[in-house]
């Protein structure tokens, strides 16, 4: 009886050890709330929420790293492309508080308070590949706010973004494939014009968003508003089942 109890023991400690996830995050969440200068005046709206990855090692780090940096890139509005003053998430969000203030100041009249709602989540990991999504919306004025969603994929024993090239043996097979898709999805002649039914891509060339997601089921791909068609078009999100590019990752998916 006590040797079917010890290997029944071992069992279950191998099977929890098989199935600890390789990256191991926490989330934290802040708000304007928690700001000493909006304790006893008003201040817009900031809600973020992110995933921190908590182990102690430079890979972490790095990680860790590159997720502020969208934070504190989403809140510098007004600031040269890669020009990002603020040096911690605090900061970046007393500098776009401080913004809005002189922008009222200048224009009494402004219509809405600005307001900012960042987010970046796990959306999949193992011991070769820890896929995030990167979500803001913001509101500075104006008609309407403005939000998009990218992707940040690392390798998670070194903390090493990882690109397409990175992930896909041959980029230019997986860029076909994503085109053939595309069309089918957006109702596309295969052999017309990629801008047939109203597109913006430069030069009449399918090309790749900047960033893809990786999950268990999917290789997503998103096209932000204004990035290959109007405002009103909205997101365009094209999700390409694992199954259709296993041949093509240099990564396991399962």
């Amino acid at each position: 009886m006590n040797n079917k109890i010890y290997l029944l023991a071992i069992g279950c400690l191998l099977l929890a050890t098989s199935c600890k996830k390789a990256v191991e995050t926490s989330s934290v969440q802040i708000s304007q709330k928690e700001l000493s200068n909006c304790q006893k005046v008003s201040c817009p709206q900031i809600d973020i929420e992110y995933v921190t990855v908590k182990s102690d090692t430079k890979a972490s780090e790095k990680i860790n790293a590159e997720i502020q940096n969208f934070i504190i890139a989403s809140l510098s509005i007004g600031e040269k492309e890669g020009k990002n003053s603020a040096s911690t998430i605090e900061k970046a969000m007393k500098d776009f508080i401080s913004l809005y203030r002189t922008h009222s100041a200048e224009f009494p009249g402004l219509s809405a308070e600005y307001f900012a709602e960042i987010s970046v989540q796990e959306k999949y990991s193992n011991k070769e590949v820890f896929s995030i999504s990167c979500q803001n919306y913001l509101y500075t004025g104006g008609a309407h706010g403005y939000g998009a969603v990218s992707f940040l994929n690392f390798n998670p024993q070194t903390g090493k973004q990882l690109y397409y090239e990175d992930v896909f043996e041959n980029v230019s097979d997986f860029e076909a494939l994503a085109e053939k898709l595309f069309r089918q999805q957006q109702e596309i002649p295969k052999e017309g014009s990629i801008n047939a039914t109203g597109f913006w891509f430069e030069d009449d060339r399918f090309y790749l968003p900047e960033t893809f997601g990786i999950s268990k089921e999917f290789i997503t791909l998103q096209y932000n508003q204004y990035d290959i068609a109007s405002y009103a078009a909205g997101p365009i999100v094209v999700e390409i089942p694992i199954a259709r590019v296993n041949d093509l990752l240099t990564i396991s998916v399962e």
